[in-house]
């Protein structure tokens, strides 16, 4: 199915530093974006995994390439493409959108009853891929929201310039961060899938199988 696919994926948190001690971060375990690294290379894919602090061990097979923040994802994923002719890119990671404007080189002591911190915008991984013009691989996004799920994400698609985006509601008990079960809406221009509540391992399965439909009549711009 994805047999000789060169398959690029992101997973897991990223931790954006205040101060050598403190951070800004997230609840995701990496553990869906983990589960289609894994399955993806089982079903044939050369797969590289640029993953976020999780506890994890690096699924057997896969090139993973271990960072911190956002920004050093980003340029993870762009030394990936860049290096190598990528076919898919799926952006599973929670990438954290903004980051501290600066960074405190000794942990800072409490001083008052009240910490104001000024946060800047990360760079957007997904939409930065989606963007290229050379060699831009089918690309998928994540989306984890609370509420409005297929309105929001489907914004986010069109906004994004994506080619599809798995959405999932992480307010919903037994799913999403840190769980064993996942479901999810998979989106396109098209049409609107419902996976159904799935172990994350067989929903992995279930997400490759769909987006190897649509990568099949893809075919990313390799000129110069």
């Amino acid at each position: 199915m994805l047999s000789n696919r060169k398959i690029l994926i992101t997973a897991g948190p990223t931790w954006e530093a205040i101060d050598p001690v403190r951070g800004i971060t997230n609840h995701s375990s990496g553990k869906m974006g983990y589960a289609i690294a894994e399955k993806a290379f089982r079903l044939g894919a050369d797969v590289k995994l640029v993953s976020g602090p999780v506890c994890l061990s690096p699924p057997a097979g896969v090139e993973t390439i271990q960072v911190l923040s956002a920004q050093d994802m980003y340029d993870a994923v762009h030394r990936q493409l860049e290096a190598h002719n990528i076919d898919l890119f799926i952006g599973v990671a929670a990438v954290a959108d903004y980051r501290p404007a600066s960074v405190h080189s000794q942990k800072f002591k409490k001083s008052s009853t009240e910490l104001t911190l000024k946060l800047v915008r990360n760079p957007d991984i997904v939409t930065s891929v989606a963007a290229l013009e050379k060699g831009r691989p089918y690309t998928v996004a994540f989306a984890a929201e609370t509420e409005n799920l297929q309105a929001y994400a489907f914004k986010k698609l069109v906004n994004k310039k994506l080619d599809m985006i798995i959405a999932n509601d992480v307010s919903k008990l037994g799913t999403g961060f840190g769980t064993e079960q996942n479901q999810v809406l998979m989106i396109t221009h098209e049409q609107t899938l419902d996976s159904g509540r799935q172990d994350k391992s067989e929903l992995a399965n279930t997400i490759l199988l769909h987006i190897s439909k649509h990568l099949e009549t893809y075919e990313p711009d390799r000129t110069s």
